[in-house]
């Protein structure tokens, strides 16, 4: 969490001239510990909640049918729906920013991880870019700025020789390309 924090100072101390202007926004994608596996024993989520991803009204999720809503744990119940999704670092992210500097106003999470993909499965054109891409276009709609992609995606990519070989390449060409598609040429991307 330590170097979360940092890349927040870092990156985001000019978020507070766009508190005015909307939301400070965070994309959410990879695979399963992004869509939050937290408390998930046997396909059953425990309900708990640590303090840490506790809800807070300044921080919001934009649904599956692109509604802006409280956010609550799990953040990915309706875009990772095929899995029991938990806890993930997305609410314990925004709750940390927010910790940080309150002036921010409202933090909108944009869940798009869906569990056990490959970076294949997220190159441009494929169904998970274009919704991450979708997702994050219907986002700015009402104001607010895109500050970030949380990354947390790979294990999959570990099951055979070629894939792990090549997923430098593969993730640095996603990374160029939701940039491009975004027209966010610096965006930070925070991978886990």
């Amino acid at each position: 969490m330590l170097s979360l924090l940092f890349f927040y100072s870092s990156f985001f101390i000019s978020a507070n001239a766009d508190a005015d202007a909307g939301k400070t926004i965070f994309l959410l994608a990879g695979q399963s510990n992004m869509a939050g596996r937290g408390g998930v024993v046997k396909d059953k989520w425990d309900g708990y909640v640590p303090p840490q991803s506790s809800p807070n009204p300044s921080i919001l999720r934009l649904s599956a049918d692109l509604n802006w809503q409280p956010a609550t744990e799990p953040l990915h119940r309706d875009i990772d729906y095929l899995r029991t999704c938990g806890v993930g670092p997305g609410m314990a992210f925004a709750n940390s920013i927010l910790r940080l500097d309150s002036s921010i106003g409202v933090i909108g999470l944009v869940p798009c991880a869906v569990g056990g993909t490959n970076i294949t499965e997220w190159a441009r054109g494929g169904h998970l870019y274009d919704q991450l891409i979708r997702r994050a276009n219907a986002s700015l709609v009402g104001g607010g700025s895109i500050k970030g992609l949380l990354w947390y995606q790979g294990e999959s990519d570990t099951v055979n020789r070629e894939d792990a070989e090549s997923y430098k390449g593969r993730s640095e060409r996603f990374f160029d390309h939701v940039r491009s598609d975004l027209l966010l040429p610096a965006l930070p991307i925070i991978q886990v």
